[in-house]
């Protein structure tokens, strides 16, 4: 294999990757363990297995699962069939999965057991492979050779993410545009690698390396560098982390228990001598910052240098809480972006300075904010823009042509991808990240998109209207608050009969947490609701 020319394709340059440390641990999830080696001959008899099934070049397999090693196994697998793995959240009920079956495409799906049952309500006409002795079986008598067609820079990764018309939108990315944008470019907090070929040397030398800015003088270096990431694979922060540390040389651990719990975050921390830990923001920084303070020291957490957070905001107040609690922690690094544009920049705390109580980040060449004539905003200017990123960005939305417009606009020949985040720039040209534009609700990492959930909302014979907002939420960022009207004047409701009728139609991230009872929900003449008044009442009620 290492003779074979490669791309910049993620097949080929993990199987580059895999090929050069075959023995090299790659992947930890409960009490399973996977070489580089072992993983790439799975990924390849998964391949094969979907071939079988027909599944084909540029054909969508979705993954509606858990953290589980079968998560990661058929995405190599489809890469390698230059098939596109479509994550599917795995909290989805029957009426959102049934959506994005259709919307994605998707000739088949791959599932766990427990989720079966979600699946067959749909009906779908798709094939379906649960994880367990059907997987195992499909499988087990397959090829493990790499004997696999030629593939592209230019073949598809999709990951499905929120957009502002209430339903999941597949953002389409080149393989190579991805590889650069988020995947660390063969070479993490380094120079990315400058051919193809290059990954072999680099997954040589970079054992462990990305932790050495970090280490005091004298300090050993660890054996390797092992990550864990809080975010599921379903999500773009557990599913990048993954694919950045297997195409890097590096570990990954996934944490594979159904609920989080953070005495047994900090019990893999100890055990598999986790060097970064990468967080949803507060949604699990505050409840690993409670467990350090309920239980100090009761786990070893020296292996511990680095904390990353990307999908939620990382509060000042818990990042110092983090540093106290993990004192072998030299930086906390908070990627600012999105699913379209995931690295627009990097904010750092360094455990010797002062944590900053506002998201601001050194602009890059790639990154910048236009005003609303798509000019970049003046220095120190006070002029709020939308932050964009050049070059590695999407191809766009799929089946969204007017999104993909809006999203993905060109200037002077460059394009831009613009997905919504508001920014200023200071006048040492600091960027400074005011929050996103558009009405999305971002609870604990997870995009709640108002008017889906009003339109379930309205289908309750006492609520005659419906608003949804976000207020600020201690540990979730943000949570969700239904402000109705009913339809009998002096009638009650509550808030339990509310998330009853949610619950069925909608997956409980998004099913409300407060509800607002108002003599008449206010609206534009247009008919669009004020989502300002909305939120100034439902923010005095939580007083």
């Amino acid at each position: 294999m290492i003779g074979v020319t490669v791309d910049f394709n993620l097949a080929d340059l993990w199987e580059r990757v895999a090929a050069t440390v075959p023995a090299r641990q790659a992947l930890v999830c409960g009490a399973r363990r996977m070489s580089y080696g072992a993983l790439d001959a799975q990924a390849n008899r998964v391949a094969h297995s979907l071939a079988g099934l027909g599944v084909g070049p540029g054909e969508h397999v979705g993954l509606f699962l858990h953290n589980c090693v079968e998560f990661v196994e058929t995405m190599l697998g489809c890469f390698k069939l230059r098939a596109v793995p479509i994550n599917v959240n795995h909290r989805y009920v029957a009426d959102e999965l049934a959506y994005l079956l259709g919307d994605g495409d998707l000739v088949g799906v791959v599932t766990d057991p427990d989720l079966l049952p979600v699946v067959e309500a749909v009906k779908t006409r798709q094939w379906v492979v649960s994880v367990g002795p059907e997987y195992d079986s499909l499988i087990g008598s397959a090829s493990a050779d790499t004997d696999f067609a030629p593939r592209s820079a230019d073949d598809h990764y999709i990951l499905y993410t929120g957009g502002t018309t209430g339903r999941p939108k597949g953002v389409v990315w080149r393989h190579e545009d991805i590889f650069f944008a988020t995947l660390g470019g063969g070479n993490p907090g380094g120079p990315a690698i400058a051919a193809p070929e290059e990954i072999a040397d680099t997954v040589v030398v970079n054992r462990a390396n990305r932790a050495r800015p970090f280490l005091l003088p004298g300090e050993a270096e660890p054996d390797q560098f092992n990550s864990l990431a809080l975010g599921p694979l379903d999500h773009a922060s557990g599913q990048w982390s993954t694919l950045g540390a297997l195409l890097s040389g590096a570990t990954s651990v996934v944490y594979s228990r159904r609920h989080m719990e953070m005495s047994a975050v900090l019990e893999l921390v100890e055990r598999e001598r986790v060097v970064m830990l990468t967080l949803v923001g507060d949604t699990s920084g505050r409840p690993l910052a409670d467990e350090l303070e309920r239980h100090p020291g009761a786990r070893n957490t020296s292996s511990l240098l680095l904390l990353g957070s990307g999908g939620s905001i990382l509060s000042a107040a818990v990042k110092e809480r983090l540093m106290a609690g993990l004192p072998t922690v030299r930086a906390i690094s908070e990627a600012i972006g999105s699913s379209e544009a995931p690295v627009q920049g990097v904010a750092v705390a360094l455990a010797s300075s002062e944590v900053q109580t506002t998201l601001r980040f050194a602009g890059r060449d790639v990154t910048t904010v236009l005003d609303d004539s798509l000019r970049p905003v003046k220095p120190g200017s006070g002029v709020v823009g939308r932050l964009a990123t050049r070059g590695h960005v999407p191809i766009g939305y799929y089946h969204d042509p007017v999104k993909t417009a809006a999203t993905f606009v060109e200037v002077n020949g460059d394009r831009w991808s613009l997905p919504g985040d508001m920014a200023t720039v200071d006048a040492d040209g600091t960027i400074r990240l005011l929050g996103r534009g558009s009405m999305c609700i971002n609870s604990g990492g997870e995009k709640v998109y108002p008017e889906e959930v009003e339109a379930v909302l309205k289908d309750l014979e006492t609520v005659a209207d419906a608003v949804v907002v976000g207020v600020g939420d201690e540990r979730w960022g943000e949570r969700v608050v239904a402000v109705v009207a009913l339809s009998v004047p002096g009638a009650s409701i509550a808030l339990e009969d509310v998330q009853a009728h949610c619950r069925p139609r909608l997956a409980g991230y998004k099913v409300p947490r407060q509800l607002v009872v108002a003599d008449q929900v206010r609206r534009s003449p247009a008919g669009k609701p004020d989502y300002a008044w909305a939120r100034s009442v439902a923010a005095r009620q939580s007083r």
